[in-house]
């Protein structure tokens, strides 16, 4: 653990907590996801399954929905939804069944494995704290099996604008029932999570395993950890 900016727990009354990287690893998840709803396609509508298989028809879908719908922007779910209703109407197969498909891949989206720290770490901090998850992807704590362990979730989908916008920091603290001022968030983005918190008059704790230089000065993280017990430890 090292102290970047003068940490004062006194202050905190109040958690905000990133999801994706910082309580779990993402990309093993999405990639798992991938591949259960890929071999759903493949055995339900294989025509749209063989263009699932193109990486090029993949990311020409993706730049086109980008293109399409701006207004999705920070909804990756309705992006992923809509990316499959693409990919079936060009394989000729029925948009409808983007709904279940998007389901197959979303209920193992939430099939996360949590780092050996998180739970821990998440019972002691929300034992003390209201804690409100606050995320840019499209992780449910309920489904994922945490929601006990906060007060509320704020995702950029919900809300419309995500992170690093101070507008959904705000929010966040006022779920939490405390200015910003008196809020904790930690994540492990050293911009989305780091630049906006810190833009938001919060305290920041860094999640940083992999040892990322910060690349924000003058902006500096109020507590830097390796791991989540690293952080619990912080408030003696």
């Amino acid at each position: 653990m090292a102290p970047t900016s003068e940490f004062d727990p006194q202050r905190v009354r109040a958690i905000t907590l990133d999801l994706d990287d910082t309580l779990w690893p993402i990309w093993p998840t999405i990639t798992r996801a991938e591949g259960v709803l890929q071999q759903w396609l493949d055995d339900h509508v294989p025509a749209t399954g063989a263009l699932g298989r193109d990486k090029g028809t993949l990311r020409e879908v993706r730049n086109q929905m980008q293109t399409l719908r701006p207004d999705l922007a920070h909804d990756l779910s309705a992006l992923r939804r809509e990316s499959i209703r693409l990919l079936l109407q060009r394989a000729g197969d029925d948009p409808a069944l983007a709904e279940t498909a998007f389901e197959v891949f979303f209920a193992e989206r939430q099939r996360v494995e949590l780092f050996d720290d998180a739970l821990p770490a998440l019972t002691f901090l929300s034992s003390r704290f209201p804690v409100v998850a606050l995320s840019n992807g499209n992780a449910d704590v309920r489904r994922v099996g945490l929601g006990e362990h906060f007060r509320a979730s704020i995702s950029a989908r919900e809300f419309g604008v995500g992170k690093p916008d101070v507008r959904i920091f705000h929010a966040a603290a006022a779920a939490a029932g405390v200015s910003a001022e008196q809020v904790l968030h930690i994540g492990d983005d050293a911009h989305l999570d780091g630049v906006g918190a810190l833009n938001a008059g919060m305290q920041l704790a860094w999640v940083n395993r992999a040892d990322h230089p910060w690349e924000h000065a003058p902006l500096q993280p109020h507590l830097t950890v390796s791991d989540l017990m690293a952080l619990c430890q912080a408030f003696g």
